[in-house]
């Protein structure tokens, strides 16, 4: 493994920058644990970060935001833990090539075609959530409704099959805190064991991958020339971003309307129009991806400012942007939600259907339940969020 791969940049506050950016702006967590970045807000001097790959490099988008300790270093080391850049972080010529192949899995038509899948998959989850509701008096709608259904949809896309659906939701939780969060060294250990365990696993998926019949990710990939190391570094951020920003997506939607906090009742979310409507505004104000980051790869300006090699810029996908009201045919807010450019979200379709389908579904078999708790823990991390859990009731406040 290459430990430039897992170190933060620079702890020191950055000099304070005009216009888009605010220094002073820090992502901190419980711990008061600071990591300063150039934070970019408003709306159109991100879309210009995102479609100037060559001026910021996604370089650090998957680099720890915590430095890493020697035991968690070691623990990963034994393993033969390596992620060099692929895919979301990779700045060389082989990106676009590789991206073609992964965005083969992608396709408007295989995303459409697995709509019934998803609904099906929706369906009986709802049913399920529905019939434990029945029997207890309560459920959570994180772990009955949206956290399994997007890993089986992402390992059916892919042509990988559906198996160890527990392990892998753990792993994916634990490595976005190891890579996004802040833990200290006593718990970055525990999470660099839970990395290496999935590292592993996915070594053997891919090793079996290339000798399983019909296609899949793995065989695309290595027909195109990668590496076994290339290969489990895109599928191991893939895995993860692939179903589990779906699963927090759906999870922060479920809160968010039932709370009453969306411009909707839980009622409406049973129509189709509904339930994309509150998806939408749910990723235009709240994603379970608020944030990415890019550095300058040499000194350059964005608007009046002037950004010294090196600095790390934190771009706000969602949420507080600033911006001037988009008029006819202009792009808004929304569509950065997953990103712009060369490097956008290729399942944002997929997530988007599938957050949106969970939702209808879930409010069509449970249609008079109640928040059971109002203040639940979320997961607050550098670059995603969602509530983790959506505890809710049927019964009389």
């Amino acid at each position: 493994m290459n430990p430039a791969m897992m170190t933060a940049g620079p702890a020191e506050p950055r000099v304070e920058s005009p216009g888009q950016m605010e220094s002073a702006h820090r992502i901190e967590d419980s711990s008061q644990a600071r990591c300063p970045y150039l934070v970019v807000r408003d709306t159109d001097a991100v879309r210009e970060v995102l479609h100037r790959p060559a001026d910021f490099s996604p370089g650090n988008a998957l680099v720890a935001v915590t430095p890493l300790e020697g035991p968690a270093l070691r623990a990963l080391q034994r393993v033969g833990f390596a992620l060099p850049p692929v895919l979301a972080s990779n700045d060389t010529d082989t990106h676009a090539g590789i991206r073609k192949v992964v965005a083969g899995f992608f396709t408007p038509a295989t995303v459409a075609a697995m709509e019934p899948r998803i609904r099906e998959l929706a369906r009986e989850a709802a049913r399920n959530a529905a019939d434990q509701l029945r029997f207890s008096g309560h459920v959570d709608l994180v772990q009955t409704v949206a956290a399994f259904p997007p890993a089986v949809v992402m390992l059916e896309l892919l042509g990988l099959p559906v198996r160890d659906l527990a392990e892998l939701k753990r792993w994916g939780i634990d490595s976005m805190e190891l890579f996004w969060g802040w833990p200290d060294e006593d718990r970055q250990l525990e999470l660099a064991h839970s990395a290496a365990d999935f590292y592993v696993w996915l070594r053997k998926l891919v090793g079996a991958s290339l000798k399983a019949p019909g296609r899949n990710l793995f065989k695309s990939l290595a027909e195109h020339g990668l590496s076994t190391p290339e290969m489990c570094s895109l599928g191991y951020f893939l895995l993860i971003a692939g179903q589990e920003t779906t699963t927090q997506l759906i999870s922060t939607t479920l809160f968010r309307l039932l709370e009453g906090s969306a411009p909707a009742g839980w009622s409406d979310a049973v129509s189709e129009a509904g339930s994309r409507s509150v998806v939408r505004h749910v990723l235009t104000t709240e994603s379970s991806v608020p944030t990415w980051r890019r550095v300058a790869a040499h000194d350059t300006n964005l608007g009046d400012a002037l950004i010294p090699a090196g600095a790390e810029l934190l771009l706000e996908l969602s949420g507080n942007q600033v911006t001037t009201p988009a008029g006819p045919g202009q792009p808004t807010a929304y569509g950065l939600v997953f990103g712009s450019g060369i490097h956008r979200c290729l399942g944002a379709k997929l997530a988007e259907l599938e957050a949106a389908v969970t939702l209808q579904e879930t409010a069509a078999a449970l249609p008079g339940i109640r928040l059971r708790e109002h203040q639940p823990e979320w997961i607050r991390l550098l670059s995603f969020q969602a509530p983790r859990t959506v505890t809710v009731t049927d019964r009389p406040r």
